[in-house]
């Protein structure tokens, strides 16, 4: 079954197929590692990861690229403010990226390349521009992108070029230039408030640095090509930087940047926009301390496919914190039971077929992640059914687990490691002085190891042998007062962390 995804470009679904290549060819947009990431960057970055691992699922090879922006004005900013080098300052927030993408289960990219690695790739791209007259020098050594010379400007954001006022700048800067319009392509060296230059490089244009769309348009085509399959990110980036990018690429090259858009809806959190203002701005870090596992976050960033709206709440990162866990118990359950051979169920084996099926055809259909993990939980509810009816035979249980795998391989919930890498939070809080910051009942929790718990129930069990029940009470109360939750079963007893 094709993958139809909606092309922010052409408005409508379109099958989405590799052109000229074995690989789909994909550049989204990555961090600009100025501060640490907030949870409305993650969504995207969580939806482009579906999309990877969905394509993958397809037989779709991918040669995914994302870039790490590494200079720009706030990092120049910042730097200049902390008085450290731009690589050092930059350094620290690309690790926390990093680090933050592996906590949230999302695949890295075969290419990351760093903006500061491509300098002569752009400048060799503006000067492509400067020698067809779509670039032009103002008189401070700045070069910009000559906007009226591009005829199919605003054909992504559907924005017509006369309806962008002259001072309703298309790239805040301070730099002269010919029209207001007009975007940065290299902005010229300037002198600090101390009078020093600021971070910049010698090239056949100047000394200066990048403009920030440039960027993009160089690591894209110089990895992908002048023309790929697909670009990625939030629909923040729509207008002005991904329009940018398709006028500078196109009008260098002459060739489709990319054939096909797609944009990730903003969230709002408890309803409202996420600001710092607000008091509702949240970095997964700030979410992890509070005691929130990241497979939740995960589960509940996903949950609402990507052209919708999320409405980012506490009470639904508890919702999803409980549809782990059901998902995990039911895992464990398929992988622990004994199911007996016998003739089929036949039923409940069309119940399987059917949420496969449907799962399929849920991410088939523009990456419907919500009717995909409704499929899935149908398939729970009728296989739980079945078991607890002692109507679960071995090849409905192994179909089962094997339509589960195929949506973990999505969605990526079934490992746990939340404790593991709430420790790693706990830690980096501690060494940046944040501790405060924590959830005092977290530490309680994480502070005692796997061996120390299965210690406690081992002595539990062996109080109960003796009709010790006093004791046994009060090693599962104190247990439960640390966040470690017991449950008895004819195996014996399984425990989980809240």
């Amino acid at each position: 079954m094709p993958l139809e995804l909606f092309n922010t470009l052409s408005g409508k679904l379109e099958t989405l197929t590799p052109i000229g290549a074995p690989a789909l060819r994909m550049y989204a947009c990555g961090p600009t590692v100025y501060d640490y990431g907030h949870i409305g960057n993650f969504r995207t970055f969580l939806h482009v990861d579906v999309l990877r691992r969905f394509l993958k699922q397809l037989g779709i090879p991918v040669n995914h690229v994302m870039n790490v922006t590494d200079v720009d004005d706030k990092i120049i900013r910042n730097a200049t403010a902390a008085k450290m080098p731009i690589a050092e300052y930059t350094q620290k927030f690309e690790k926390a990226f990093f680090e933050d993408l592996d906590s949230l289960g999302i695949e890295r990219p075969e290419h990351l390349p760093r903006a500061t690695e491509h300098i002569p790739e752009m400048v060799s791209l503006i000067q492509q521009l400067a020698a067809k007259d779509f670039a032009y020098q103002a008189e401070d050594g700045s070069w910009y992108f000559r906007l009226s010379k591009d005829k199919d400007y605003g054909k992504l954001a559907k924005k017509d070029l006369e309806s962008i006022e002259d001072g309703a700048r298309v790239d805040l800067d301070e730099y002269d230039k010919d029209h207001a319009r007009d975007f940065a392509l290299w902005k010229a060296v300037k002198a600090g408030s101390d009078g020093a230059l600021e971070h910049n490089w010698d090239t056949a244009l100047g000394q200066g640095r990048p403009g920030w769309h440039i960027e993009c348009s160089a690591m894209a085509t110089s990895l992908l090509g002048d023309s790929f399959d697909l670009h990625a990110g939030g629909e923040d980036l729509m207008f002005p930087h991904h329009e940018n990018e398709i006028a500078q690429s196109e009008s260098a090259s002459g060739k489709t940047f990319a054939r096909h858009w797609m944009h990730v809806r903003f969230l709002l959190v408890e309803g409202r926009k996420m600001s710092k203002s607000e008091g509702n701005f949240y970095t997964l870090r700030d979410l992890l301390l509070k005691g929130y596992r990241a497979s939740a976050i995960r589960f509940l960033m996903i949950s609402v496919p990507y052209r919708h709206q999320l409405n980012f709440t506490f009470d639904g990162l508890t919702q999803a914190t409980n549809a782990v866990e059901r998902l995990r118990t039911f895992h464990q359950r398929l992988l622990k039971g004994t199911w007996p051979e016998s003739d089929p169920n036949t039923t409940l084996a069309l119940q399987i077929e059917k949420s496969q099926a449907e799962y399929t055809a849920a991410l088939s259909n523009d990456l419907n992640t919500a009717e995909a993990h409704a499929a899935i939980f149908d398939m729970v509810r009728a296989v739980n059914s079945a078991a607890d009816a002692g109507t679960l035979y071995k090849a409905e249980a192994e179909s089962a687990k094997k339509v589960l795998d195929l949506f973990d391989g999505v969605f990526a919930v079934l490992e746990d490691k939340d404790a593991d890498l709430t420790r790693i939070a706990l830690a980096w809080a501690e060494r940046e002085g944040r501790m405060d910051q924590a959830d005092p009942s977290l530490v309680a929790t994480l502070s005692l190891s796997e061996e120390a718990i299965q210690g406690l129930i081992a002595e539990r069990t062996q109080a109960k042998k003796q009709r010790n029940f006093a004791r046994a009470d009060a090693i599962r109360n104190d247990l439960l007062a640390k966040g470690i939750l017991l449950k008895d079963g004819p195996t014996g007893t399984e425990w989980s962390r809240k």
